[in-house]
């Protein structure tokens, strides 16, 4: 699944290339509001994570997709695994509509980083102790601490507004859905 996932982000950029303000039109994540131009469709909850704001934006949500699903998925299995993806692509969407909603922001949001997130969480849960090296700074750290100072920092810049053009909230929304399938699937017999 990582792969197929992988393939279809690639896939959604070069289709942006030709298609750029069309594909952006409908199937970027619009809030939902007064009718006149583009607005949110269902669809959006799913197809927005197909499409990246360029190409260093695609490239730092296919790493982490590559580098943290590949061990989820392990655990999961490839069907649980796409399921708890996409959960989490809708549950950042969902979070980032509540939000723009609340500050009339009449931006799209795109990428993968929704999904990408809950995987994180994910990861952190599962491998808690499992080391991660920074690039900058070159700090080792365990999983569940990177984790954790990562969401905290996501809320943080959320919260005060800082790196506009950055869906924090659908980031975190991405780690609540995460956390909630994997509750609930804790509590369920397999």
């Amino acid at each position: 699944m990582v792969r197929i996932l992988f393939f279809l982000n690639i896939a959604g950029f070069w289709a942006q290339l030709f298609y750029g303000e069309f594909l952006i039109y409908w199937f970027a994540l619009w809030p939902i509001g007064p009718e006149g131009g583009p607005s949110f469709i269902p669809w959006q909850l799913i197809s927005y994570s197909f499409l990246h704001g360029g190409i260093l934006h695609l490239g730092v949500n296919m790493l982490a997709l590559w580098m943290f699903g590949r061990d989820v998925e392990r655990v999961l299995g490839s069907r649980r695994f796409l399921l708890y993806y996409l959960v989490c692509v809708v549950s950042a969407a969902l979070l980032q509509l509540l939000v723009a909603f609340a500050s009339a922001a009449p931006y799209p949001t795109v990428g993968a980083s929704g999904g990408v997130f809950g995987l994180l969480l994910a990861y952190g849960l599962f491998f808690p102790h499992r080391r991660l090296l920074l690039l900058f700074p070159p700090i080792p750290m365990p999983a569940w601490l990177f984790v954790s100072l990562y969401a905290a920092l996501e809320l943080v810049l959320g919260v005060t507004g800082t790196q506009a053009g950055v869906a924090h909230f659908a980031h975190l929304g991405g780690m609540l859905g995460g956390y909630l399938v994997l509750q609930l699937g804790r509590r369920r017999p397999r």
